[in-house]
């Protein structure tokens, strides 16, 4: 029993079986949990298993699901039902181990490596907690068992849904090896595009590479790919208290439609830096420098940061800058689908900064000061309470930026 005992749990179908659990008369039909259900421009953000076997996508404009599957039933999103249900679900997880790692609102890692003498073997704990689920809260769960992260997530997407598969050190190989390398976390369409033109297609034939291969094609991120394939992640699952250093802060958003113009793409970014800069704030943070990645039509992308002469938490100077920062750099040859802007080299808020005579310092002040009464107007009546003119109308971003799911950067060591 000396390997790892390490579970992903990921809850079926989220946001739709939560609303079928709270609406009976929603169960055994096709439903879709959707952004802007009175827009036909807005978009699926989840899909029941009827919905999804009818050929209903996540992301798929509103209109076109209809008319795929139509008698589908559009529901708009109820995220603190959401967030009530996922936070329940970690209190059954967590009486099993205090090693539970969220990886969204839908899906966690549990280490049970050390629960075993007193629950039984990894297999057992995941039934006991896939009954559990299901009888207190109504949902269901698929979840992989394995002796590593990356297998763990491999097999709860394996069989779905209401399922267990296990992955083990010594049948991985049968199991993983033959499955597409796009089904390996971290393996992502560029990557998986890069690989298929070198004619590397499945997760066995990425392991078999040499190391240094990989390392050629994708730096330092091709070992970790290998590692992974091979059966080598050693990565912990943290403690359900760990929180992570913040060392960026930005958002991300795939446009409902191709941004066709230098002010489109201002708007985008402007409706972006709201968020970080509220985000800032909350952690009591300034951003020295900004960094944008803009992706065109046919999804490759470019990436560029700059930095602040003034460290600064204003949504505004951060769009600002960003605004400048794409009008240097972009140079229009197909149109924008996708914009992320991201305050990078964070300080804590109210370090001292050295100051340029070029710097306007009693502007700042003011800016600052107008942005704090902002802050306080949207956190006694809501985020859409008070926003720039420049905001109103369409911005061709579904839901508003209002259903975003942010996804951790690296896993902890």
């Amino acid at each position: 029993m000396s390997a790892r005992a390490i579970l992903h749990s990921d809850l079926n179908c989220f946001y739709a079986s939560v609303e079928m659990m709270l609406d009976p008369s929603l169960r055994n039909k096709a439903v879709a949990v959707c952004g802007s259900t009175e827009d036909r421009h807005g978009i699926v953000l989840a899909k029941s298993q009827l919905a999804k076997m009818a050929g209903v996508k996540t992301g798929m404009v509103n209109w076109e699901a209809k008319r795929i599957c139509p008698n589908l039933i559009l529901v708009p999103p109820q995220y603190e039902q959401y967030l009530k249900y996922s936070a329940l679900t970690r209190a059954i997880y967590s009486r099993f181990t205090d090693l539970v790692e969220a990886f969204g609102m839908d899906e966690c890692w549990l280490d049970v490596s050390g629960s075993r003498t007193m629950y039984g073997s990894g297999m057992e704990i995941a039934e006991t907690i896939r009954q559990t689920v299901k009888q207190e809260l109504g949902l269901t769960v698929s979840i992989g068992v394995s002796f590593n992260k990356i297998f763990a997530k491999l097999g709860s997407d394996m069989k779905k849904p209401d399922a267990i598969t296990e992955i083990t050190e010594e049948n991985y190989r049968d199991k993983v090896w033959p499955l597409p390398a796009s089904d390996m976390i971290y393996v992502g369409r560029a990557t998986e595009k890069k690989l298929a033109s070198y004619g590397v297609h499945t997760i066995g034939q990425l392991a078999a590479l040499p190391p240094e291969t990989l390392k050629g094609w994708f730096g330092v991120n091709g070992l970790a790919l290998w590692s992974y394939a091979s059966g080598g992640d050693s990565s912990r699952v943290a403690s359900k208290d760990f929180v992570s250093p913040v060392k960026s802060i930005g958002h991300g958003i795939t446009c409902i439609a191709d941004l066709e113009n230098e002010e489109e793409v201002w708007k985008v970014m402007l409706e972006l830096s709201q968020d970080i800069g509220h985000k800032l704030r909350v952690h009591q943070l300034v951003a020295g420098g900004v960094q944008i990645t803009v992706k065109n039509n046919e999804l490759n992308y470019r990436q560029y940061q700059a930095q602040f002469s003034v460290a600064t938490r204003s949504p505004v100077i951060i769009a600002e800058k960003a605004r400048e920062l794409f009008t240097a750099r972009y140079d229009w040859r197909l149109p924008v689908r996708a914009v992320t802007v991201r305050a990078i080299n964070l300080l804590p808020q109210g370090q001292p900064q050295q100051m340029d005579i070029f710097t306007d310092a009693a502007r700042l002040d003011r800016l600052d000061k107008l942005e704090t009464a902002v802050e306080d107007i949207r956190r006694r009546f809501g985020k859409r309470a008070i926003y720039p003119a420049a905001l109103a109308g369409d911005l061709k971003m579904p839901g508003r930026g209002m259903h975003e799911i942010i996804m951790p950067g690296m896993m902890a060591r």
